[in-house]
């Protein structure tokens, strides 16, 4: 079964720029897509970790002497490398997308297109699930979740709508939700759903806050020299990455000596995003909002 298609798979190989004998971590590992390129590229003193938090990635853990894979999400970066003996390595990729896999087992709630309970989980040991946040969110938070997560036009009629029904049946299916959601569509049904699906799966698994740590630890674990490549696929993930790559700071802030000198801690190579070619776009749609950045650690 085929379990992810890598994107900008040549792309961010390259932009890796991989030295035969570097260490390298791959951030979302997924089905291992973007990590059998990697370790076609490293010679045999290299290695490669691959994280990622859900437990079906693990089955895909590739048999390989120079590889090593890490079951914890990435915004553990570096106390899992120190684990492992290694505290500096020469670059790192993440893809940020919510794999194939996942949006095509029903049974994890990540879809619309199925219905079966609202989890949404990356990590199954995870205590919240979807149905958690539609039960116990204010609806103050879940406006402030469907507007800046999903970038849902009527964040606060759809909040308002959740809590009114919420007082008179559990919220725990997918139908559940759709029931609520379908009189109140605005424009294209598909994407009025995906944005709010997004905003509930992005709350769930806390993926802006583990973005940010991850990023802050890049800084710690890259050499100079060490590449990072981080592919995007939301506009709040894009800012920040780009952000950081700028300032090395997730929000942007400059950070300047006592004679206003600024710090930049990176070099980065990609001034505007790179996008996936017409080609891709069109083999795999799930690419079309992709953006990937470069930078080199100075």
């Amino acid at each position: 079964m085929e379990y992810h298609n890598p994107v900008l798979a040549v792309e961010s190989i390259e932009a890796l720029n991989i030295q035969a004998a570097g260490t390298y971590v791959d951030a979302t590992f997924g089905g291992g897509g973007h990590a059998r390129l990697i370790l076609q590229a490293l010679g045999e003193k290299g290695h490669l970790f691959g994280f990622d938090q859900d437990e079906d990635a693990q089955r895909n853990a590739l048999n390989d002497p120079r590889f090593t894979f890490v079951p914890h999400n990435f915004r553990y970066l570096r106390r899992f490398l120190r684990l492992h003996g290694s505290t500096e390595v020469d670059g790192i990729l993440a893809d940020l997308g919510v794999s194939s896999h996942q949006l095509n087992e029903a049974e994890r709630g990540f879809s619309f297109r199925f219905d079966t309970h609202l989890d949404m989980r990356m990590n199954q040991q995870g205590e919240r699930n979807a149905s958690d946040i539609l039960a116990s969110y204010t609806e103050a938070e879940l406006q402030n979740m469907f507007g800046t997560l999903g970038e849902v036009r009527n964040s606060r009629t759809l909040a308002q709508a959740i809590v009114r029904e919420r007082q008179v049946r559990p919220l725990r299916s997918i139908s559940d939700l759709l029931a609520i959601l379908d009189p109140l569509v605005r424009g294209q049904r598909n994407r009025y759903l995906a944005q709010v699906f997004q905003a509930l799966r992005m709350e769930v698994n806390d993926e802006v806050g583990a973005l940010e740590e991850f990023l802050e630890q890049c800084l710690q674990v890259l050499k100079p020299g060490g590449r990072l490549v981080v592919i995007a696929y939301h506009s709040i993930e894009d800012r920040l990455v780009k952000n950081f790559m700028k300032t090395g700071k997730a929000d942007g802030q400059m950070e300047q000596d006592f004679y206003g000198n600024i710090s930049r801690p990176f070099e980065v190579i990609t001034r505007k995003a790179m996008l996936p070619g017409e080609v891709e776009q069109k083999e795999n749609p799930r690419s079309r909002s992709a953006k990937m950045r470069v930078a080199v650690k100075l």
